[in-house]
């Protein structure tokens, strides 16, 4: 990929990135059950990356439900929990955080995560022993220079505030993988890593999915062995691509239910309202109209109705319009 093309590519992302910001907030049931989604293929798609033998049902089954899969480990079972807190140990480092502020320990956090009560001894410790990548001819550093390494690594990552983001997120990963700094469980970590990056930067969650496997490993040992990443990038930027597709809506999630939607007369009959009341409402930004059409009909997300019988009950507390505004705007709940 050359330069000019990268450049290109970079800002379709970032035009992409911006458009969805511009409908932020999603609807709040819709969200819920996208970040649900996500929540399975990075941990479903990560795990088996290493060799995790639970497929996407049973990733789910395991995270959401508790279930116990037959004829699957002990150990599959606490990797497909442990990365599921680590991604919402994640999100709120990504929300409350910005990529300077990053810290080892906050590295450290995830790599414990994922490692709890599979390996306590080594989970959030740097390695003190030599390691090896299986089948690859890539010689690691020695565990001597496993700390000096990460302290330049997060020194070169406060650095890096001009650069795009996803290349930002692609380097951090590669870097740390390069580094090794664990005895296991490198991988997940950096793709972990990469992805509190991108959505410190307003990116959403990307997955390098399980069927990328092989070009995403003959990318990174490319890129150790020659030090030419535009592979990797290339792996990079598609998933964020199809990241942002999903949360715009070009393209369709498999099993996530889309929020239905409503015309006004609809959502006042649901909500035994007046549709005079719910026009009303509507203009003064109480209600959030979720699509437009040509002739000018408005339609409602579904979630509205929880926003109905909010207003319904601050009305019915006497508190005045503006008071009833600063309250669901307070919730979140104009949508």
């Amino acid at each position: 990929m050359t330069t000019s093309n990268l450049q290109v590519t970079l800002q379709r992302l970032t035009d992409k990135k911006d458009q969805l910001q511009k409908l932020r907030p999603l609807s709040t049931d819709y969200l819920k059950n996208l970040s649900e989604w996500f929540k399975v293929e990075l941990t479903y798609n990560s795990n088996a990356i290493e060799g995790n033998t639970l497929n996407r049902r049973e990733t789910a089954l395991v995270i959401e439900k508790g279930v116990t899969v037959k004829g699957k480990t002990l150990t599959e079972h606490l990797e497909a929990t442990n990365h599921a807190e680590a991604i919402d140990y994640v999100k709120d480092l990504a929300a409350n955080t910005k990529q300077q502020d990053l810290t080892k320990q906050d590295v450290m956090n995830i790599h414990k995560l994922i490692l709890q009560k599979i390996d306590d001894e080594n989970a959030g410790k740097y390695r003190n022993v030599p390691v090896a990548i299986a089948g690859s001819d890539v010689e690691l550093p020695d565990p001597l220079k496993v700390p000096e390494l990460m302290e330049e690594f997060f020194t070169w990552l406060k650095s890096k505030s001009e650069t795009h983001p996803v290349i930002v997120a692609a380097d951090a990963h590669y870097k740390l993988v390069r580094i090794h700094p664990f005895v296991d469980g490198n991988g997940r970590t950096a793709r972990l890593l990469m992805n509190l990056l991108l959505m410190q930067a307003n990116y959403p969650i990307t997955v390098i999915g399980n069927d990328k496997r092989e070009d995403y490993i003959n990318a990174l040992e490319k890129a150790h062995m020659t030090g030419d990443l535009n592979d990797f990038y290339s792996l990079v930027i598609k998933a964020v691509d199809s990241s942002l597709d999903v949360y715009l809506g070009n393209k369709k999630p498999r099993g996530v239910k889309e929020e239905r939607l409503l015309k006004i007369g609809e959502l006042a009959r649901v909500s035994d309202t007046p549709t005079s009341t719910i026009r009303f409402w509507t203009n003064e930004g109480l209600l959030k109209v979720a699509k437009t059409t040509d002739g000018g009909y408005r339609w409602f997300n579904e979630s509205s109705l929880k926003t109905v019988e909010k207003i319904k009950e601050l009305q019915a507390r006497r508190l005045t319009l503006d008071e009833i505004k600063t309250e669901i705007n307070k919730a979140n709940l104009t949508s």
